[in-house]
């Protein structure tokens, strides 16, 4: 009986698995041969673009251990990827919608409730084409000789303060920046609310050449790298340097007396006064590691020539990423400096064990000793971005500012005189001069000055709002972009007086403070707790290598020379800065000296 029941029982479910088998044989469409294959191991139907004419397969359909079997099928996921796609898509829009034209929107509405206009903001490009239009048109020739330079250099300032007045608003692309020029005003960003404001950052091909140090870094670790080099430009410190500076000069100009005939050479100043400061800077970062720093720095200038070509060109984003040959090269350059930088800074720590080193303090040995002290958190890769900081700031900036003095003393003959005066009645002739001798040049000083004001190295700087923020009773909201043009506030004549377009050394006698209606019209290195760390190296630099170069030359401008102050990066002349200097065989004769000031000055370009 019990066995009768086992067979019938089994030929039932036999019967049972025959019919679901038959269930799930595919079955072909009727418009087309594409088989509806039934889910296998979690395979769903693959249907065809005739889907409505293959039933769908139910739960029935599918075996027992199918994974999807009480799930939905497959045209049913797409469908519902495709709509998160479509989702995803259309909050990327949105918020590409609010970046470049409902926010630009809300901030011109802000700022224009409170009086302050601009250029209107265009969707996406800003005010980016009128910028470079004037920018291209202003650089396209020379300029006369003039000292009025704002037109050229700051052309989109020049031209829009004249309709929107001196604070208004550019759009570079969607980001917003406002122009700040009132001394009141930039006390406030740099000194009394400078904890709402911060740093900007640099775009990737002037970061590339500036590296990440002092320059760039930002809160606890810019003011701990600030403390741990600031001994190195203590003046008491630069003053040690002195004779090795004085000796570099002094090769230059031996060299510049074997190129001339009968005493008189043509020189491209600009280029010998790079070499000359990266000479200096490199001892000063280096020390008794001159050789191997000099060599690493003739890469990093290989490297910034590179970035500076790039710079001209128009910028494509993410093309520095780009294995072109130019990118290869830089590359390549990049591992050198980096490996030849990490080898120096292991030997020097070798040698700073054995022997205890005298003379002045370099910036690498001041770096090194940081790092071996627990209680910091200098590695080497600090020492390396500091390295290349130094490099770029400090040989830009002195030979630029020895450059356009230069310049000036060769256009304005009468403060060329006095200067020289006062330089041999400190120094004689021949004698090099001193620490305490450059201390006491007070003319040179006042010319050095005067040269900071009307050819900044740094013509503009730019401050961003950490957080809402009132700003001379202006309300600015959080990540605006404050941008104050250093060129400008130089040549207000609001500030400066009816001559702020004149070389006029003479306006400095009574100190910096004194030279201008306000105490902070005068900002060449910045203000505040940023202020440029290296301005004593420049300014000393400077004076030392004119009051060299006084003793041995007259010089004027050459016949070549065109008038043309640009910016790339920092300000520079165009068309180069070609002068002739005459060497004097005999030290020159004192002229008599007068208490009165010098004739208002004129330019000239022909004679001294």
């Amino acid at each position: 009986m019990s066995f009768t029941l086992v067979l019938k029982s089994q030929a039932t479910n036999n019967q049972h698995n025959k019919a679901d088998k038959k269930q799930t044989q595919p079955r072909p469409c009727s418009l087309c041969t594409t088989v509806s294959v039934c889910c296998v191991c979690c395979v769903c139907c693959v249907c065809c673009v005739h889907t409505k004419d293959i039933q769908k397969p139910t739960k029935q359909h599918f075996p027992s251990s199918c994974l999807l079997s009480t799930t939905k099928t497959i045209p049913f996921i797409m469908d519902a990827l495709f709509s998160s796609l479509s989702f995803l898509f259309l909050l990327f829009l949105l918020k590409l919608t609010v970046l470049l034209w409902w926010r630009p929107r809300k901030i011109q509405g802000h700022f224009s409730k409170q009086g302050i206009r601009g250029p209107p903001y265009r969707f996406f490009i800003g005010n980016v084409k009128e910028l470079v239009a004037m920018m291209l048109k202003a650089s396209s020739k020379p300029m006369p000789f003039s000292h009025n330079i704002l037109p050229r250099v700051l052309s989109f300032y020049h031209h829009w303060k004249k309709i929107y007045g001196a604070t208004f608003l550019v759009w570079f692309g969607p980001t917003v920046r406002l122009t700040v020029s009132d001394p009141d005003l930039i006390r406030e960003i740099f000194t009394s609310k400078s904890e709402f404001y911060e740093k900007n950052e640099a775009p990737p091909l002037v970061k590339q050449l500036e590296g990440d140090g002092l320059l760039s870094l930002k809160g606890e670790k810019w003011a701990h790298h600030r403390r741990i080099i600031s001994p190195t430009f203590h003046m008491e410190n630069l003053k040690l340097l002195i004779p090795v500076m004085a000796t570099s000069v002094v090769e230059m100009l031996e060299k510049w007396s074997a190129m001339g005939e009968k005493g008189e050479v043509e020189i491209e100043v600009s280029e010998w006064f790079q070499r000359l400061t990266e000479d200096v800077i490199t001892r000063t970062a280096f020390g008794s590691s001159y050789e191997d720093g000099k060599a690493i720095f003739r890469l990093q200038g290989q490297q910034m020539d590179l970035a500076a070509d790039a710079f001209q060109k128009v910028f494509i984003p993410g093309y520095r990423f780009v294995p072109t040959r130019r990118n290869i090269k830089s590359w390549k350059l990049e591992k050198e400096i980096k490996k030849s930088l990490v080898k120096l800074i292991e030997r020097r720590r070798e040698n700073s064990e054995k022997v205890v080193e005298k003379g002045a303090k370099d910036l690498l040995g001041l770096m090194i000793e940081a790092s071996n002290t627990n209680s910091t958190n200098v590695t080497v890769d600090d020492i390396v971005e500091e390295c290349k900081s130094f490099f770029f700031a400090g040989k830009q900036t002195t030979s630029n500012l020895l450059t356009w003095t230069t310049i000036l003393l060769a256009m304005h003959p009468q403060w060329q005189v006095r200067a020289r005066e006062e330089v041999l009645k400190m120094c004689g002739s021949r004698d090099l001069p001193t620490k305490d001798h450059v201390a006491k040049l007070r003319t040179v000083s006042m010319i050095v000055n005067e040269s900071l004001r009307l050819y900044p190295p740094t013509i503009a700087t730019i401050r961003r709002a950490k957080t809402d923020v009132e700003l001379g009773g202006y309300k600015i909201p959080r990540g605006t972009e404050l941008l104050v043009p250093i060129l400008a506030v130089h040549h207000d004549q609001a500030i400066w007086g009816n001559d702020a377009n004149e070389f006029n050394p003479g306006r400095f006698s009574q100190g910096v403070a004194r030279a201008a209606n306000h105490p902070l019209a005068f900002i060449p290195f910045g203000v505040g707790v940023r202020t440029c760390i290296g301005q004593n190296l420049a300014v000393l630099q400077t004076k030392l290598a004119l009051a060299i170069i006084l003793q041995r030359f007259s010089f004027r401008l050459a016949p070549s020379y065109q008038h043309a102050p640009t910016v790339l990066m920092l300000l520079y002349p165009q068309y180069g800065a070609p002068i002739i200097f005459q060497r004097f065989s005999t030290p020159p004769p004192p002229q008599p000296s007068s208490s009165s000031p010098p004739p208002p000055p004129t330019l000239l370009n022909a004679t001294v």
